[in-house]
Protein backbone atom coordinates (compact mmCIF):
# COMPACT_ATOMS: atom_id res chain seq x y z
CA UNK A 1 0.00 0.00 0.00
CA UNK A 2 3.09 2.20 0.58
CA UNK A 3 4.26 1.81 -3.00
CA UNK A 4 0.93 2.68 -4.45
CA UNK A 5 0.88 5.63 -2.68
CA UNK A 6 4.15 6.62 -3.52
CA UNK A 7 3.58 5.78 -7.26
CA UNK A 8 0.57 8.00 -7.03
CA UNK A 9 2.27 10.63 -5.18
CA UNK A 10 4.44 10.55 -8.27
CA UNK A 11 2.00 10.79 -10.64
CA UNK A 12 0.60 14.05 -8.99
CA UNK A 13 4.05 15.95 -8.95
CA UNK A 14 5.03 15.24 -12.12
CA UNK A 15 1.76 16.23 -13.42
CA UNK A 16 1.72 19.49 -11.61
CA UNK A 17 5.75 19.95 -12.45
CA UNK A 18 3.86 19.81 -16.22
CA UNK A 19 1.18 22.21 -15.63
CA UNK A 20 3.68 24.34 -13.94
CA UNK A 21 6.10 24.06 -16.73
CA UNK A 22 2.77 25.01 -19.08
CA UNK A 23 2.30 28.04 -17.70
CA UNK A 24 6.05 29.33 -17.56
CA UNK A 25 5.94 28.35 -21.63
CA UNK A 26 2.98 30.71 -21.85
CA UNK A 27 4.77 33.72 -19.70
CA UNK A 28 7.96 33.04 -22.14
CA UNK A 29 5.66 33.75 -25.29
CA UNK A 30 4.02 36.44 -23.57
CA UNK A 31 7.32 38.64 -22.40
CA UNK A 32 8.60 37.50 -26.11
CA UNK A 33 5.32 39.34 -27.42
CA UNK A 34 5.45 42.69 -24.94
CA UNK A 35 9.64 43.07 -26.13
CA UNK A 36 8.19 43.48 -29.38
CA UNK A 37 5.54 45.39 -28.50
CA UNK A 38 8.28 47.76 -27.06
CA UNK A 39 9.63 48.21 -29.62
CA UNK A 40 7.12 49.26 -32.07
CA UNK A 41 6.19 51.74 -28.92
CA UNK A 42 10.21 53.05 -29.37
CA UNK A 43 10.78 51.97 -26.13
CA UNK A 44 12.78 49.53 -26.86
CA UNK A 45 15.87 49.02 -29.17
CA UNK A 46 15.23 46.63 -31.56
CA UNK A 47 18.30 44.80 -31.73
CA UNK A 48 18.01 44.51 -27.78
CA UNK A 49 14.41 43.30 -28.37
CA UNK A 50 14.49 40.42 -30.87
CA UNK A 51 17.71 39.23 -28.79
CA UNK A 52 15.88 39.11 -25.66
CA UNK A 53 12.45 37.95 -27.47
CA UNK A 54 14.71 35.21 -29.27
CA UNK A 55 16.48 34.12 -25.56
CA UNK A 56 12.63 34.05 -23.96
CA UNK A 57 11.43 32.11 -27.02
CA UNK A 58 14.29 29.41 -26.54
CA UNK A 59 13.65 29.36 -22.79
CA UNK A 60 9.55 28.94 -23.84
CA UNK A 61 10.95 26.10 -25.93
CA UNK A 62 12.79 24.32 -23.39
CA UNK A 63 10.14 24.51 -20.59
CA UNK A 64 6.94 23.36 -23.47
CA UNK A 65 9.36 20.60 -24.20
CA UNK A 66 9.95 19.95 -20.36
CA UNK A 67 6.33 20.15 -19.73
CA UNK A 68 5.58 17.61 -22.62
CA UNK A 69 8.39 15.04 -21.23
CA UNK A 70 6.98 15.49 -17.73
CA UNK A 71 3.03 14.96 -18.48
CA UNK A 72 3.95 12.13 -20.40
CA UNK A 73 5.87 10.80 -17.69
CA UNK A 74 2.91 11.59 -15.02
CA UNK A 75 0.73 9.62 -17.65
CA UNK A 76 3.19 6.58 -17.05
CA UNK A 77 3.21 6.67 -13.25
CA UNK A 78 -0.78 7.10 -13.43
CA UNK A 79 -0.67 3.81 -15.19
CA UNK A 80 1.19 2.32 -12.94
CA UNK A 81 -0.75 3.76 -10.38
CA UNK A 82 -3.66 1.99 -11.95
CA UNK A 83 -2.07 -1.46 -12.29
CA UNK A 84 -0.80 -1.41 -9.01
CA UNK A 85 -4.42 -0.37 -7.43
CA UNK A 86 -5.67 -3.41 -10.15
CA UNK A 87 -3.41 -5.73 -8.36
CA UNK A 88 -3.79 -4.87 -4.74
CA UNK A 89 -7.67 -4.97 -5.34
CA UNK A 90 -7.17 -8.86 -6.55
CA UNK A 91 -4.88 -9.36 -3.94
CA UNK A 92 -7.53 -8.06 -1.17
CA UNK A 93 -10.29 -10.06 -2.84
CA UNK A 94 -8.02 -13.42 -2.73
CA UNK A 95 -7.11 -12.82 1.01
CA UNK A 96 -10.85 -12.20 1.77
CA UNK A 97 -11.80 -15.24 0.05
CA UNK A 98 -9.05 -17.12 2.17
CA UNK A 99 -10.19 -15.63 5.17
CA UNK A 100 -13.87 -16.78 4.87
CA UNK A 101 -12.17 -19.92 3.55
CA UNK A 102 -10.36 -20.14 6.70
CA UNK A 103 -13.66 -19.59 8.79
CA UNK A 104 -15.20 -21.93 7.07
CA UNK A 105 -12.77 -24.23 7.79
CA UNK A 106 -12.35 -23.77 11.52
CA UNK A 107 -15.99 -24.05 11.98
CA UNK A 108 -15.57 -27.68 9.65
CA UNK A 109 -12.92 -28.38 12.66
CA UNK A 110 -14.98 -27.72 15.38
CA UNK A 111 -17.96 -29.64 14.49
CA UNK A 112 -15.86 -32.82 13.54
CA UNK A 113 -14.22 -32.46 16.86
CA UNK A 114 -17.52 -32.48 18.71
CA UNK A 115 -18.53 -35.36 16.59
CA UNK A 116 -15.96 -37.11 17.09
CA UNK A 117 -15.86 -36.57 21.19
CA UNK A 118 -19.95 -37.28 20.92
CA UNK A 119 -19.22 -40.79 19.20
CA UNK A 120 -16.16 -41.41 21.49
CA UNK A 121 -18.47 -41.31 24.40
CA UNK A 122 -21.71 -42.88 22.92
CA UNK A 123 -18.32 -45.69 21.69
CA UNK A 124 -17.98 -46.18 25.85
CA UNK A 125 -21.50 -45.84 27.06
CA UNK A 126 -23.03 -49.25 27.75
CA UNK A 127 -27.04 -49.33 27.62
CA UNK A 128 -27.22 -49.95 31.63
CA UNK A 129 -24.86 -47.30 32.18
CA UNK A 130 -27.16 -44.75 30.07
CA UNK A 131 -30.40 -46.13 31.97
CA UNK A 132 -28.21 -44.97 35.05
CA UNK A 133 -26.81 -41.75 33.60
CA UNK A 134 -30.71 -40.87 32.69
CA UNK A 135 -32.12 -41.85 35.66
CA UNK A 136 -29.60 -39.63 37.62
CA UNK A 137 -30.10 -36.88 35.57
CA UNK A 138 -34.24 -37.20 35.99
CA UNK A 139 -33.82 -37.14 40.17
CA UNK A 140 -31.42 -34.00 39.78
CA UNK A 141 -34.38 -32.54 37.87
CA UNK A 142 -37.22 -33.68 40.48
CA UNK A 143 -35.00 -32.34 42.77
CA UNK A 144 -34.56 -28.91 41.07
CA UNK A 145 -38.48 -28.70 40.57
CA UNK A 146 -38.93 -29.43 44.22
CA UNK A 147 -36.59 -27.17 45.57
CA UNK A 148 -37.87 -24.00 42.55
CA UNK A 149 -41.47 -25.05 44.07
CA UNK A 150 -40.14 -24.30 47.85
CA UNK A 151 -38.62 -21.07 46.87
CA UNK A 152 -41.99 -19.97 45.19
CA UNK A 153 -44.13 -21.07 48.81
CA UNK A 154 -41.46 -19.29 50.32
CA UNK A 155 -41.77 -16.40 47.78
CA UNK A 156 -45.81 -16.14 48.99
CA UNK A 157 -45.72 -15.99 52.58
CA UNK A 158 -45.65 -12.51 54.07
CA UNK A 159 -42.20 -11.66 55.46
CA UNK A 160 -43.10 -9.23 58.48
CA UNK A 161 -45.77 -9.06 61.27
CA UNK A 162 -47.55 -6.11 59.51
CA UNK A 163 -48.00 -7.85 56.64
CA UNK A 164 -49.37 -11.02 58.36
CA UNK A 165 -51.67 -8.70 59.97
CA UNK A 166 -52.77 -7.08 56.83
CA UNK A 167 -52.82 -10.52 54.77
CA UNK A 168 -55.44 -11.60 57.94
CA UNK A 169 -57.92 -8.78 57.84
CA UNK A 170 -58.12 -8.51 54.37
CA UNK A 171 -58.86 -12.48 54.21
CA UNK A 172 -61.13 -12.57 56.60
CA UNK A 173 -63.40 -9.78 55.13
CA UNK A 174 -63.39 -11.94 51.44
CA UNK A 175 -63.46 -15.41 53.56
CA UNK A 176 -66.53 -14.08 55.91
CA UNK A 177 -68.64 -12.57 52.86
CA UNK A 178 -68.41 -16.02 50.86
CA UNK A 179 -69.38 -17.62 54.09
CA UNK A 180 -72.08 -15.52 54.19
CA UNK A 181 -72.97 -16.43 50.23
CA UNK A 182 -72.79 -19.81 50.93
CA UNK A 183 -75.17 -19.85 54.09
CA UNK A 184 -77.88 -17.52 52.20
CA UNK A 185 -77.74 -19.94 49.40
CA UNK A 186 -78.54 -22.89 51.20
CA UNK A 187 -80.94 -21.28 53.15
CA UNK A 188 -79.00 -21.38 56.59
CA UNK A 189 -79.43 -18.61 58.91
CA UNK A 190 -77.22 -16.51 60.84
Amino acid sequence: MTSLAQVKGQAIRLKKQSEENEHAAADYERKAMLLLQKVQSGDLDPAAADRLATEALSKKEDTATRAAQLGVDAQQQEATAANLQSQVDKLKSTIASYENDLITLRARAKTAAATKKINKQLAKVESSGTIAMLERMKERVEEDESLAEAYGDLAGQPTSADEEIDKALAGGGSSDARLAALKAKMGIEG
